[in-house]
């Protein structure tokens, strides 16, 4: 399979246009992670509407949360599973008309269907990518031997050469599994006292928080960073452009797992017949195609993945979603109580305390 090199966009919030001499499409405005304005994912958006959606930038969900609870608007967000019951529940997301989105029925069943994304008989989220947080090590190293469990992460022998994701959720997926915790939904505070003694260890030898996958890239290319709890992105854009760097989903711990999507804002001050256009695009099988072969990423349309090429997507990972989340922490939704300790806690840590 060949990857191609990931489009990253770097900042905060920003408009731009996603595809040469295309302006923003001012009608409807997609707050998103950085990457995802690359028009591969919503080429027929394009081809009706000759421009791309608007695009504003977080760096993570809480990042998001937080500034869509202070007034900021836009039509479209890319909440995590794990954040969507806070997101509802704190009425920034409106329902879904399930009835114009195309490919509905053709959605990944385990990942649709899940009772957290729904409230009053009304969905609220459409899985779109999927896909690891794994041990990402750069060869010219460190071999498979030195990365064989995720203690690694706090052995000091790596201090200064190791980084993390800037994300709470990633980051108490290592945390979680290394301390032995495979299904985070039911945690005890036990439990989550020790992932978060684990991931103080680790920030001793954490060089840097990677906020994108540009980012990290560059800290890996050089051999700065040789070990990273990254995503498939990492890997399947690195290695397509000849990076000594390999990913490792068979720790003695495992990896982690995770669906993430799209969903409508409450009050979205954009065209609703876009909304469903832009989502009825990102679910087309030629989507499903670009997102697997450029970004390593599986995608929430189950019809279109069963017609890839199962060699393929076994290189990458991605056989099938029941095995995704068979052999990993999968990133489900917690306890509203256990999230809020995760992220106030995760600062503390960061922060050295």
């Amino acid at each position: 399979m060949k990857f191609l090199k990931t489009a990253t966009a770097l900042g905060t919030v920003l408009s731009l246009q996603a595809g040469a001499g295309l302006a923003a499409d001012a009608e409807l405005t997609v707050f998103d992670w950085a990457g995802y304005e690359d028009p591969g994912f919503f080429s027929a958006y394009v081809e009706e509407y000759g421009d791309s959606p608007t695009f504003a930038f977080f760096g993570d969900e809480e990042e998001a949360f937080q500034k869509l609870r202070s007034g900021f608007r836009a039509d479209v967000a890319h909440p995590c599973s794990q954040s969507v019951p806070k997101w509802i529940e704190a009425g920034l997301l409106a329902p879904l008309d399930t009835a114009r989105i195309d490919r509905w029925d053709e959605l990944e069943p385990s990942f649709r269907d899940v009772k957290a994304y729904t409230k009053d008989g009304q969905n609220y989220f459409i899985p779109a990518d999927w896909g690891n947080t794994a041990v990402t090590y750069h060869t010219e190293h460190l071999n498979d031997a030195d990365v064989a469990s995720l203690q690694a992460f706090a052995d000091p022998k790596h201090q200064g050469r190791i980084s993390i994701g800037d994300n709470v959720d990633d980051a108490y997926a290592l945390g979680f599994l290394a301390t032995g915790v495979n299904d985070w939904t039911n945690a005890t505070d036990a439990q989550f006292r020790a992932a978060s003694d684990f991931l103080r260890t680790v920030h001793q030898n954490v060089r840097t928080y990677w906020s994108d996958g540009a980012s990290l890239a560059q800290l890996m290319q050089s051999g700065e960073v040789y070990l990273a709890w990254a995503w498939n992105e990492t890997y399947s854009t690195m290695t397509y452009e000849g990076h000594p760097i390999e990913i490792k989903r068979d720790t003695a711990e495992g990896a982690s797992s995770w669906v993430c999507g799209y969903a409508k804002l409450t009050n979205a001050p954009g065209s609703e017949d876009k909304f469903y256009d832009f989502i009825n695009a990102w679910l087309e099988p030629q989507t499903a195609n670009h997102l697997v072969s450029a970004w390593g990423y599986g995608h929430g349309n189950a019809k279109a993945m069963a017609d890839m090429n199962t060699e393929d997507l076994a290189a990458a990972g991605l056989e099938s979603s029941n095995a995704l989340r068979a052999k990993t922490l999968w990133q489900a939704p917690v306890p509203s109580a256990l999230r809020e300790k995760m992220i106030a806690e995760f600062e503390l840590i960061k922060a050295g305390f």
